[in-house]
């Protein structure tokens, strides 16, 4: 069996994440997904788009107008050759994430040169649906349900205990871990102040481009004001009585895009540039629907164990901050330093359009690790429904020495 080929990252970029019925509610969800994607090209003139293998792009959605396979008609909107196969994937949270570990394992295995990634979420857009009746003319009345989050339409066959709210999941998560509403607010509060620091800083510059006709020019979530003491000030949002879980400690609605340029080593020829990151380790996992949020503890480690490293090699970590509650339960588990875990931002200040976020943060932190010059980070995101995915990512930017090949045998996801 021949040597599996290893899979880097190019380049990435996202649109700024709007908030729900905010500055991007006017645009489609194949719209948003076909700038990323043009935008990205425009990134590499040298890349003939013609050399593009596959697109791949990640959405939770499908209800409404990015139905019909969105990765396949965002790349016709491009104006990408119509010779570009596209298929798009739904692991909810995680879809753009996974998008990338399959891209990457079509690269390994030599099925594909370049792949563009990413994904695409619009919860403004997500339409209502109405269920179809077992018969004819019925005399009752039926109920629209909502597809921008959560369960709907659910199997009754379902057990009840899996299927309740994201955030009552999360008020639970929080009671067994003893997770206190002060460190929730606290965590909350370090999203925004970090966010605004990362803007200020130019960090997202080069991350993030604006959308054609419209305004928002940097995230729309983000309050650079926010303090320990203006969250404490709000009401539970799911449990009224006790409850820990507000609309400040937990990530909003949000519409946005994202893409990452992954490719082979010898691919760096016909892209133009230079590879920024390794993909050297992947993991999933999967356990009970309503703990989804520790889900993503076994993936990194499965995903540390098949790159070859340990935490205490890792020196950027982008965990997606679906809610404060489950993003310090895995902190918790982990047991890392908290400096290096989203030091520019998160979720919970950027805003979580479903099908986009895995885009982002692998593109984020593969600028943490140019920035920092760290050689490791991992990327992890919990899913709905009880599941969890991770990335490991090896800083390759600007090395004059040949990287070690000491753990490419050990890639197995």
């Amino acid at each position: 069996m021949s040597a599996l080929a290893q899979t880097y990252v190019y380049d990435a970029v996202r649109t700024p994440f709007g908030r729900f019925r905010g500055g991007l509610s006017g645009t489609r969800p194949d719209d948003l997904a076909a700038f990323v994607l043009a935008e990205i090209l425009r990134r590499s003139p040298a890349l003939d788009p013609a050399a593009v293998d596959e697109v791949m792009l990640g959405n939770a959605n499908g209800a409404g107008e990015e139905n019909r396979n969105v990765a396949r008609m965002a790349a016709l909107l491009a104006g990408m050759p119509v010779s570009v196969p596209g298929t798009s994937i739904n692991r909810l949270c995680g879809s753009s994430l996974d998008a990338a570990m399959q891209a990457s394992r079509q690269i390994a295995v030599g099925d594909a040169r370049i792949v563009l990634t990413g994904g695409v979420e619009s919860m403004s857009r997500a339409p209502w649906v109405l269920p179809k009746t077992e018969r004819p003319f019925p005399a009752g009345n039926l109920e629209l349900a909502s597809t921008t989050l959560g369960w709907r339409l659910v199997n009754p066959r379902m057990d009840p205990a899996s299927t309740v709210s994201l955030g009552e999941a999360n008020e639970q998560l929080a009671e067994t871990r003893g997770i206190t509403r002060e460190r929730m607010d606290a965590f909350a509060a370090r999203s925004h102040r970090l966010t605004a620091q990362a803007w200020e800083e130019g960090f997202y510059d080069a991350l993030v481009a604006q959308v054609p006709d419209t305004e928002l020019t940097r995230d729309e979530s983000l309050r650079p004001g926010t303090t320990e003491e203006k969250l404490a000030g709000l009401n539970p949002a799911f449990r009224k009585d006790g409850g820990r879980i507000t609309a400040g400690n937990a990530s909003p609605l949000n519409d946005g895009a994202s893409a990452v340029l992954l490719g082979s080593e010898e691919a760096a020829e016909l892209i133009g540039r230079d590879p920024v990151a390794r993909i050297a380790g992947r993991g999933a996992h999967a356990l009970v629907p309503q703990d989804f949020g520790i889900a993503p503890v076994a993936a990194a480690e499965q995903a540390l164990a098949r790159a070859g490293i340990g935490w205490g090699e890792v020196g950027a970590i982008e965990l997606n901050e679906a809610f404060a509650a489950q993003s310090l339960a895995c902190l918790d588990a982990w047991e890392v330093d908290p400096q290096i875990v989203n030091a520019r931002g998160g979720a919970i200040a950027i805003g979580h359009p479903l099908g986009a976020s895995g885009g982002r943060i692998l593109g984020t932190l593969a600028a943490r690790l140019r920035e920092t010059g760290s050689r490791w980070g991992v990327a992890a995101i919990c899913i709905g429904v009880g599941q969890g995915l991770a990335v490991v990512l090896e800083n390759v930017a600007g090395d004059e020495e040949p990287r070690s090949e000491e753990n490419d045998g050990k890639e197995r996801a």
